[in-house]
């Protein structure tokens, strides 16, 4: 990484919370679907990238929602109706799944005073879904202590904009944007609007979905954590 990162930023869907699957499993088996956690995990990342490769909105998750029910399984016959169910049933509120090894590395990253904090396109409900979730919280708490949580339905504007960071840069003062990392599992709304905004962007690509881009690429948080104690 040049230059040397002093700062984190990360997005939430994906990155610190998943749709539950312990909701979305049950749900799609009666279609052929596989239960396990980790082909649902699996399957929010390839979805994720079918996502970006077509260039979708924000609002858009008609190729996500049938990248997903395709990549647990869903027999052919059953795949369009399993793709309007997820639709339905993927609400901003199931967006509550913590990734364990996400958790970790951002204990690790605080305990090496790491300033970081969060911005996410969301309904409202990101900072308070957090909290419940002892992932993070302004301040101390349960979580990890972080310097903001930026929610675009709060702030009024959201990733690919530029100016959503603007919120959260406020609040590392005497850091330079460029040594400010943003993390996240889209390549148009994370990593294009955070090189907008003058950041450094990191994909998480769990399933390197992404060979040979441009841009930084990590495999986990625990990845991310490793690289920045090189610095």
């Amino acid at each position: 990484m040049t230059p040397p990162l002093e700062a984190l930023l990360f997005d939430v869907g994906g990155v610190l919370l998943l749709p539950d699957p312990t909701v979305i499993a049950p749900l799609l088996a009666p279609y052929g679907a596989r239960e396990a956690i980790d082909d649902h995990r699996r399957a929010h990342y390839a979805a994720m990238a079918v996502k970006s490769r077509n260039g979708e909105a924000e609002r858009d998750w008609s190729s996500y929602n049938l990248a997903y029910v395709e990549c647990v399984g869903v027999t052919a016959d059953h795949t369009e109706h399993a793709a309007e169910l997820l639709d339905r049933t993927r609400s901003a509120l199931l967006w509550r799944w913590p990734i364990p090894e996400s958790l970790e590395a951002l204990r690790r990253l605080d305990a090496a005073g790491i300033p970081m904090g969060v911005v996410s396109n969301a309904t409202g409900q990101v900072e308070a879904e957090l909290l419940r979730t002892t992932v993070c919280q302004v301040g101390a708490g349960a979580g990890v202590e972080v310097r903001c949580i930026v929610d675009s339905h709060v702030v009024g504007v959201a990733k690919p904009d530029p100016r959503i960071f603007e919120f959260a840069l406020d609040c590392f003062d005497g850091i330079d944007r460029e040594r400010v990392g943003f993390v996240g599992d889209s390549v148009t709304m994370d990593v294009g609007g955070a090189t907008a905004a003058g950041l450094h962007p990191i994909l998480l690509d769990p399933y390197d979905d992404h060979a040979g881009a441009g841009f930084t690429r990590i495999r986990s948080l625990a990845d991310l954590a490793t690289l920045l104690a090189r610095h």
